[in-house]
């Protein structure tokens, strides 16, 4: 049985300093993939015994940024999905295990406005084509901060933020089409129905108090590896980011 979080730290210094190494010891997964580490190399020493780490920077500094750390030794890691214009910004790291490849996600938020909708569709069409060939290889485990809420249950007030980012008709139309290429929301697969369960809430108007949140931090898995998800979680009760992390176990 193999245990993955996932968990946007919105800045890892930050987090280090809400009690990160604690958080980290106590989920005791055998990969912890962070987003948004907002992080420079040399900036933080941070290294827990049996594991391996992996850091993908984005070039514009305190911006994006991924790690891994896993107590697996990867076949091979890579960085990015080989697009320049999509691989300056430090998103995406993706470990070829023996079983499966993990490929840990930033996406791109739209932004206020949606000044930056028109790019992420592009992403999204090509983040797709890159999991389409991974899994022509062997099974994918997707995990990380989506920036999308799929469905109305997904959200707090799905009504009044029908046209911000993250709950666009664009956005999540291309949710559903990564799904319908043979991936599933590991999380629907085990509640369908759960409402009222998120993984962020702004720092703002009180929203974590009052339970005000979006889902938008995932593990998708191919279909394949339905059989063998054991179980999905949302860890509501932990703080230290506006995001919580999110769990998957699985029998690999």
């Amino acid at each position: 049985m193999l245990k993955l979080i996932s968990w946007n730290v919105n800045g890892l210094r930050a987090c280090y300093d809400k009690g990160f190494t604690d958080i980290f010891r106590q989920l005791d997964a055998d990969f912890f993939c962070l987003q948004e580490t907002k992080m420079q190399a040399g900036q933080l020493d941070l290294q827990f015994d049996g594991y391996q780490s992996y850091w993908n920077y984005a070039e514009k500094k305190g911006y994006s940024g991924t790690a891994v750390f896993t107590r697996l030794q990867p076949i091979s890691v890579s960085y990015g999905m080989d697009r320049t214009e999509h691989d300056r910004e430090g998103r995406i790291i993706t470990l070829e295990m023996e079983d499966f490849f993990l490929v840990n996600v930033y996406t791109p938020n739209s932004q206020e406005g949606l000044k930056r909708l028109e790019y992420r569709m592009t992403w999204e069409d090509d983040f797709l084509h890159f999991l389409k060939q991974l899994k022509t290889q062997k099974p994918v485990i997707v995990c990380g901060d989506l920036n999308v809420a799929h469905q109305e249950i997904d959200l707090k007030n799905p009504k009044t933020n029908r046209k911000n980012a993250g709950f666009t008709d664009e956005e999540r139309y291309k949710f559903t089409q990564l799904l319908s290429a043979g991936f599933t929301d590991t999380f629907r697969y085990f509640y369908p129905n759960q409402k009222d369960i998120y993984s962020w809430w702004s720092y703002r108007f009180k929203a974590r108090e009052k339970n005000a949140g979006w889902r938008i931090d995932y593990f998708l898995a191919s279909a394949s590896l339905n059989e063998k998800l054991c179980s999905a979680k949302i860890h509501t009760e932990i703080f230290g980011s506006d995001h919580c992390p999110v769990e998957l176990e699985i029998d690999l």
